[in-house]
């Protein structure tokens, strides 16, 4: 295991990060979780991959090119933005709300950000 990585009960739905890496396996329900994989090419109708723009108050946030949806039952979960010095932010989304937000990270100082789909999964820009 890796620190960072998420792994998903495909069972119950339960989604699991690694914060402080070791070995053994993780179990939920009586079964192995599965790692998701960081998706980092478009395959989907709808645009997953975040995109980073500056801004004057920092760094404009947004889930796609093209708006993500925000239903009920199709969202983003959350997004997390990765800074060079190490740490971590994230930030956990609603259906209703807007797959975009500003942080007040400058655009230089971001390694990648992750954005996690609760249909499609995990995707990820290396910046």
């Amino acid at each position: 295991m890796e620190k960072n990585e998420i792994y998903r009960c495909e069972v119950c739905g339960n989604i699991v990060e690694v914060l402080h890496p070791s070995y053994g396996e993780l179990y939920c329900c009586g079964k192995p979780m599965k790692q998701i994989n960081e998706n980092t090419e478009e395959a989907a109708t709808e645009k997953h991959i975040p995109v980073a723009e500056k801004t004057e108050e920092g760094t404009l946030i947004k889930i796609g090119e093209v708006p993500h949806p925000m239903e009920p039952n199709h969202y983003i979960e959350f997004v997390e933005i990765e800074i060079k010095n190490g740490r971590i932010r994230k930030i956990f989304l609603n259906p209703g709300d807007k797959p975009e937000f500003i942080c007040k990270i400058d655009i230089k100082d971001i390694k990648s950000i992750r954005a996690y789909c609760n249909i499609h999964g995990l995707w990820k820009n290396n910046m």
